[in-house]
Order: C-alpha cells, then structure tokens, then sequence
C-alpha cells in the first residue's frame, strides 16, 4: 500500500560513506532533531540527479533556516555516492540504498527501470521528495514516475513553512 500524507515515515538504516569511513544513518535517530527532508533520486552520475543535488547543495541553507536536513537516496554504493559528490560538490548525505529495500518500503521502485530503453533494472529509485516532521510522520510526498522531472521544491518549502 502507498505510503500517505499522516503516515509514520518508514523507518530504516542505511550506509553513508563520511572522512571517517562508512558509518550507519538510521532515520529513528534523526526523529525530533529537525524536519527531515528524503529525497529519492534514481543514479549518480546521471545528469539530471546531479543537477538536482548541486541545486540542493546551493541552496542547503534556506532548507536548514527552515528547520530541516536533507538527505539523498540512491541504489548506488556509498563509494560511488562518494566519488559523485566530490566531483559534483554535492553537500548534503548521501544514503546508500544498494538493496533497494528503502525505495520499495517508501513505494518509489521502479518495476522496470526505462522500458523504453529496454532497461531491465528493477528496484532504481523514482525521483521523490518525503518531508518528514519532528514526530516522524510524512508532511509531503511527491513522487515522480519520469526520471527526468524534479519534485516540487516550492511545495516542500511550503510545506516546511506551515510545520
């Protein structure tokens, strides 16, 4: 069943890769610090998931006077989530979702990644954005089913403007 407006955000752990090494980011530990801010992308080094996230990163600032962090999903591994950001400059965490369990918990897997292109890889991520509150239920949802199209990010600052 997909995950609604009111719903407690599904909780899960996932591989962030820091200058420390690889460490663990669980979402019920990021409860109740400050709005939480998801966003589902479908591949590093893809042009439009980087064009997002380099405008994330730009405008990190206005998400955190908002009371919010943000964190990037992908399927890709924390090392290439590492290589990505350094070459990108991309600023915010990056969450290794390598088994795809988060993006098929959050309902944002895709069946069939590209059919179009005769892709067959199940489980990528759709483009989406879920903003969490302090008590951990979803605020906003947008999911997208065409990779190429960016979530609302004037409703999610709205959003964010109405917690």
């Amino acid at each position: 069943m997909a995950l609604q407006l009111g719903d407690k955000a599904p909780d899960f752990t996932l591989v962030t890769k820091t200058a420390e090494g690889p460490a663990l980011v669980k979402l019920s530990d990021e409860i109740g610090k400050k709005n939480i801010l998801l966003l589902f992308v479908p591949m590093a080094f893809t042009g439009v998931c980087t064009t997002e996230l380099c405008d994330i990163t730009q405008g990190l600032a206005d998400y955190e006077a908002l009371d919010a962090t943000v964190f990037g999903i992908s399927g890709d591994n924390p090392f290439a989530q590492e290589a990505w950001a350094k070459k990108e400059g991309i600023g915010l965490t990056l969450l290794s979702d390598y088994e795809h369990n988060v993006a098929k918990a959050y309902g944002v897997a895709y069946e069939q990644f590209l059919p179009e292109a005769n892709l067959i890889m199940g489980g990528v991520s759709k483009r989406s954005a879920f903003l969490i509150d302090k008590a951990g239920v979803i605020r906003f949802i947008d999911i997208k089913d065409h990779p190429k199209d960016l979530p609302d990010f004037d409703g999610v600052k709205a959003a964010l403007k109405a917690l």
